[in-house]
């Protein structure tokens, strides 16, 4: 081993110490592991800055913006509200309706896609319905990369392994795959079902009271229903209705009579206002109820409901001018450019409308506001407390809905098809073209808030991912890969073809775990073909293994795209992948073994 490659294995030993310490956020570290090469130069400067010109990084940040185009837009709860579960229920028989689902839609679907979808989708469902988000994250990205191994096109490390099997004049089918994928995909979804309560951590726990009440207090949104509302009919029982699953109706004012529902049964009437019991989480979805609205938004001007996209929650201070006034008399929006949507008193049922509270210090009010809200008021003494609940999402037509599903779907299909397609004017159609056909299309209808778009991507998810690319180069480069595999193979090839494919799936995991699967598969490709042809054997059950071998890269983030989308929006820990991720990368290389040599066996070539 020369002086490069033993730096570049001591190098990667420290960065792996620093990320399963989280002592640096991973894309940090990633790009100093990065900068470090390319200073002692095992990379050149252009291998350094060449993954954040790369068209699958740039792809996933586009897709991020997608993504926000279509949850914004509703176009997919239909789906979703199918597959997950809308009440608290236990986390493996909400994985029981996810995890297949997911797995089925990754088999065609690109797997990065899926993930940037519908992972703030479920992280906003888990909050919702009140569910351990993190018990679904790493689960979802772990069952997208499993549903990627059942078909030629469910990922793209399957088309890198299939264009270099065509190069070498061999052939796959589309679904020669689903022998030992479909199995494969059986074995993760079991193991996710049976560990998930066990090996995945809960949420933390905040560090102080204050921290842990957020969230957690009881709001009281006031709810107008629309002419054919579906609530209407609908009977309450003992404050609860079946379209309002995670909220309570703790009163109805009706012909401006305070209704108790409390231990009773009361039919819901078209002149009703509901008093909805409520947490911060549960804004968002109460501002999107089919057939309701929020009454102060009824009785709000047009124009402000236009640009206000701010949540806020602020509690009233000492000096608030309008203590001991009520809402009609005390014109806060004329004051403060801010509609109140729901308030919370201390725990005090509300049974007047929100126009006859007094406000008393001490008040917590959510409020819809503009940009310049927090600017004028963020640092007075008028609010002891100001905090981000989220973006308002006003509700959208149902033809704009339409309009984001037919450009999702448009845009999957074609990104699953489009690579065996004509090239058209030397274009590419990949999921880069249609991802970027997408956005362009999702911001001229205005599916999203342009001016906020740098909000929706997470960078440091793509610093880490264009970093990989240059520590990949650095294995590359150093030799340090070939060296690893070379050894390895040399050590087993004496043991027969099913110790060769043990140790060729090992190779290409560990591959993947520390560059990008794609790398790991074309890095292996060659040594599996010409093990195959030394050995006088088919190679198609090597081909097989790469496949597989190339998509299992469960133990640590870093192994795979959607692992690093997943670890920056659920707050996962390094540990957290290895602990969850490494009895199933032992459980796929088992079964792969086992079943490719079963369905391929080893004929003579």
């Amino acid at each position: 081993m020369n002086i490069e490659a033993l730096f570049v294995l001591c190098t990667l030993i420290v960065m792996l110490i620093v990320l399963a310490t989280d002592r640096m956020r991973p894309g940090l570290t990633l790009l100093l592991v990065a900068i470090i090469m390319m200073l002692t130069g095992i990379i050149t400067p252009s291998e350094m800055v060449a993954g954040f010109s790369n068209k699958g990084m740039i792809t996933v940040a586009i897709l991020f913006l997608v993504s926000e185009g279509v949850r914004r837009s509703g176009a997919l709860d239909y789906m979703i509200k199918s597959i997950l579960p809308q009440k608290k229920t236990s986390v493996a028989r909400a994985q029981l309706r996810m995890l297949p689902a997911v797995g089925a839609i990754s088999a065609f679907l690109n797997n990065t896609a899926v993930v940037v979808i519908f992972a703030p989708i479920v992280k906003k469902w888990a909050q919702y319905v009140g569910m351990p988000m993190k018990k679904f994250l790493i689960p979802l990205s772990y069952a997208t990369v499993l549903g990627g191994t059942c078909t030629l096109i469910g990922t793209s490390t399957n088309l890198v392994v299939y264009g270099m099997m065509q190069q070498n004049g061999y052939d796959m089918k589309m679904f020669e795959l689903s022998k030992v994928g479909i199995i494969i995909l059986a074995v993760g979804l079991i193991y996710m079902l049976l560990a998930s309560k066990r090996l995945l951590p809960n949420e933390e726990k905040a560090k102080n009271s204050a921290a842990s009440e957020v969230g957690q207090k009881e709001f009281f949104f006031e709810l107008a229903l629309s002419e054919n509302s579906p609530f209407i009919g609908e009977k309450i029982d003992n404050g609860h209705v079946s379209l309002l699953a995670q909220n309570s109706i703790s009163g109805i004012r009706r012909n401006n009579e305070y209704i108790d529902t409390a231990d009773k049964v009361i039919e819901i009437e078209r002149e009703d206002i509901l008093i909805i019991a409520g947490r911060t989480a549960h804004v968002e979805h109460l501002t999107k109820i089919e057939g309701a609205r929020l009454l102060s938004l009824t009785k709000a001007d047009p124009g402000f409901l236009k640009n206000a996209d701010n949540v806020v929650e602020v509690v009233l201070a000492p000096r608030f001018p309008g203590l001991r006034q009520t809402l009609k008399e005390f014109d806060f929006f004329r004051r403060y450019g801010a509609i109140i949507i729901a308030i919370n008193k201390g725990g005090k049922t509300i049974t007047s409308g929100f126009e006859d509270v007094k406000f008393e210090e001490g008040d917590d009010l959510i409020l819809l506001t503009n940009d310049t809200f927090r600017k004028a008021w963020g640092e007075s003494t008028v609010f002891h407390l100001m905090s981000d609940v989220g973006d308002f999402e006003a509700p959208q037509k149902k033809s704009r809905k339409w309009m984001a599903f037919a450009i999702l779907i448009i845009m999957v299909v074609g990104a699953s098809f489009g690579e065996y397609m004509q090239k058209f004017n030397g274009l590419k159609l990949d999921m880069f073209f249609f991802a970027a056909a997408a956005l362009f299309a999702m911001t001229a209808l205005k599916l999203y808030p342009a001016k906020k778009y740098t909000k929706f991507i997470s960078w440091d998810i793509l610093i880490a991912i264009a970093s990989a690319f240059a520590i990949a180069s650095a294995m590359t480069n150093s030799g340090i890969a070939d060296i690893i595999a070379t050894n390895i193979i040399s050590a087993v090839k004496g043991l027969g073809p099913v110790a060769v494919i043990a140790a060729l799936f090992l190779i290409t995991c560990i591959c993947t775990e520390f560059i990008t699967n794609n790398a790991a598969a074309a890095l292996t490709f060659p040594i599996a073909l010409s093990l195959a042809k030394e050995m006088g054997l088919d190679p198609m059950p090597f081909f097989i293994t790469i496949c597989v071998a190339a998509s299992t890269g469960y133990a640590v983030p870093i192994g795979y795209q959607t692992n690093l989308i997943v670890q920056s929006m659920g707050g996962y820990r390094f540990k957290d992948f290895i602990r969850f991720g490494l009895p199933l990368d032992i459980l796929i290389f088992i079964t792969t073994v086992i079943f490719v040599s079963l369905i391929w066996g080893f004929k003579p070539a």
